[in-house]
């Protein structure tokens, strides 16, 4: 699971973020085995952290208790995100081996949405109101389909 930044010109859904651009947050789950789009949420400003995101997007109603690796910006979260080390404790070698096995996870996860960062009505979307997370939506079909066969 990830979220990722759509440039859309409906201020309406957007918000300015740390690059200047006015962008929807889309939280999208993704099998990290298969490739395929499982959920995505609701289309939210792009200042929204991950979190926050992930509660209020309904993606978290999608996957319900199924595991959901996120990346670090998922705490206080269920879901599965890699251990840190504290100031005096390094991380066990179990936990070095768990990154490695998360880390591996994600970047299946990453190398999907670029896939799907291919279309070019990702990277400038024009549509307004519902169109956005339509938009999204239909490129997760034809990215599922794409790998389908």
């Amino acid at each position: 699971m990830d979220g990722t930044l759509v440039p859309t010109r409906d201020r309406g859904i957007a918000a300015s973020g740390k690059n200047y651009r006015y962008s929807a947050s889309h939280q999208v789950v993704i099998d990290a085995n298969t490739r395929l789009v499982v959920a995505v949420g609701q289309p939210l400003p792009g200042s929204r952290h991950d979190a926050r995101a992930y509660r209020e997007s309904g993606v978290d109603q999608a996957v319900k208790n199924a595991p959901v690796p996120g990346d670090g910006g998922y705490r206080g979260t269920p879901a599965l995100i890699p251990h840190w080390p504290r100031k005096n404790r390094p991380l066990t070698p179990e936990q070095e081996t768990d990154n490695a096995i998360h880390r591996r996870a994600r970047a299946r996860v990453e190398h999907a949405f670029s896939r799907m960062k291919t279309y070019k009505i990702l990277r400038d979307c024009r549509l307004r109101g519902d169109g956005v997370h339509q938009a999204i939506l239909g490129i997760a079909r034809l990215h599922n389909m794409a790998l389908a066969g």
